[in-house]
């Protein structure tokens, strides 16, 4: 659903996908722990294998969705409101909005700081856009938790 209405957004066909190559790992299969106290994803960068290009391609960047499925869970424990998949739904919305943002250079990966953070509210507005008429059960209450991070100086129309 979230790589559906994406692509839909930024018009990106299925085999334009293929030029933004991710994978998605849950906490529990991350042999380095990438913990964050704060999301319910992380997204980490690196350059596809060895095997997965040939002489004629050159390597590209190769994005991982790292799914923190405990906080996922914990949120999910704590607020019967929330539905897991209209949950997930927006967390890979977002996840894929960044991909799609780093590898068509609207935004560099490695920034830090007030960019990081200007970056994000831009990225919920965006996925706030693309999911606002998405008809899923609480979704509208997922967006709504969102809306303190959507506070930012672009409006989308």
């Amino acid at each position: 659903i979230a790589e559906d209405v994406t692509s839909n957004f930024y018009k990106i066909s299925t085999a334009q996908w293929k030029r933004h190559p991710y994978d998605v790992r849950t906490f529990s299969s991350l042999k380095n722990r990438v913990v964050n106290p704060c999301a319910f994803a992380m997204l980490s960068k690196g350059l596809e294998k060895e095997g997965e290009t040939g002489p004629w391609r050159p390597k590209r960047d190769f994005y991982l969705i790292c799914l923190q499925d405990h906080r996922i869970k914990k949120a999910l424990l704590r607020d019967k409101e929330l539905n897991l998949l209209s949950l997930l739904v927006y967390i890979f919305t977002h996840e894929l909005v960044h991909i799609v943002r780093f590898s068509n250079f609207y935004q560099r990966f490695d920034i830090s700081g007030e960019k990081r953070e200007r970056e994000e509210q831009l990225v919920h507005n965006i996925t706030f856009e693309i999911l606002r008429k998405v008809s899923l059960p609480k979704l509208s209450y997922v967006l709504d938790s969102y809306r303190w991070y959507r506070i930012c100086d672009i409006s989308m129309s």
